[in-house]
């Protein structure tokens, strides 16, 4: 089969489009035979080396933790997937990934694919929607009636947090450039607002305070721990990228977060996705060949919304 693999800690350029042997589904696996996977801010990290204590990776690696696929083969033990099954996961994120033809999965992290999308841009759910689903749910607590702001909207993260939060019930101001506004506004944004000024002294938010604040861009420590100025009393501050301060005072709760892969609440946003009710946001699609250049690209902060990756 092909695959994209990296035999060394590196550049984009360590990333080879190359022949790979086709692996073998274990006790409680699959093999998924993939029809898309994505690029995820974290495949940079780990590439690079600069996660190798928390993911650490066997040479050669094949990136690659979204995947949308069929299943190919059933490993022993598995009794509830079948060969021919649409499927989604987030895959275990230091094992061989789904930038190839083939994947292993774990069949416990599977969900059945959306039936309503094309099966390769399914891959652009599992990581992105887990994300805003924790962020929102299980770390802030997010409840019906009360606001919420979402810095760094326009992302795919930020599309699927919107979504969520409107329909649970909440008041949303989203920041994003003004490309983003009308789908922003769409997916339930109540308030679309520019970037964050965090160099006016004092930081300030058309809607300020809010009962949420999830921050889903790079921000310093500094700028991060301004975030929770803008967060009401008792309120939740959630960050993907840089951590939160531990306590910022007023009662405020701050959450670093972590994604899970959670086949349960995968499976919940897939059933959003097919009552029409989730729209999953595709910004790109590319061969999977092309992957080195997509990480040149998001390194020099060129690429926006989520790039599905196709095989040849």
């Amino acid at each position: 089969m092909k695959a994209v693999r990296y035999h060394r800690y590196g550049g984009a350029d360590v990333l080879v489009y190359e022949e790979a042997e086709r692996p073998a589904p274990g006790e409680g696996q699959v093999l998924v035979e993939v029809a898309g996977t994505t690029f995820n801010p974290a495949d940079i990290g780990i590439r690079a080396g600069a996660l190798r204590e928390v993911f650490p990776v066997e040479f050669p690696h094949i990136p690659g933790i979204d995947v949308a696929g069929t299943i190919a083969e059933v490993g022993g033990g598995v009794d509830e997937w079948r060969v021919g099954d649409a499927v989604v996961a987030f895959l275990p994120m230091n094992a061989d990934g789904a930038a190839a033809d083939y994947v292993v999965a774990p069949s416990d992290a599977l969900a059945a694919a959306p039936r309503t999308v094309e099966l390769a841009d399914a891959a652009a759910l599992p990581v992105g929607g887990l994300t805003a689903w924790q962020a929102l749910f299980d770390l802030a607590g997010l409840r019906e009636g009360q606001t919420i702001l979402v810095n760094g909207a326009g992302g795919a993260v930020g599309g699927y947090a919107v979504q969520l939060a409107h329909q649970a019930g909440a008041r949303v101001t989203a920041t994003a450039s003004h490309r983003h506004e009308a789908r922003l506004r769409e997916e339930g944004a109540d308030r679309v607002i520019g970037y964050l000024d965090f160099d006016n002294g004092v930081l300030a938010a058309e809607g300020a305070p809010f009962d949420v604040v999830v921050n889903l861009v790079p921000t310093t420590p500094e700028e991060t721990a301004a975030l929770a100025g803008l967060v009401s009393d008792g309120g939740a501050l959630v960050s993907t990228t840089t951590p939160p301060p531990e306590n910022p005072g007023r009662g405020i709760r701050t959450e670093r977060v972590f994604v899970l892969s959670k086949a349960d609440q995968l499976a919940e946003l897939v059933a959003r996705v097919d009552r029409g009710e989730l729209r999953i946001d595709v910004a790109d699609r590319r061969p999977m060949a092309e992957l080195p250049a997509v990480h040149d690209e998001a390194a020099a902060g060129r690429l926006a919304g989520k790039t599905v990756l196709t095989p040849a």
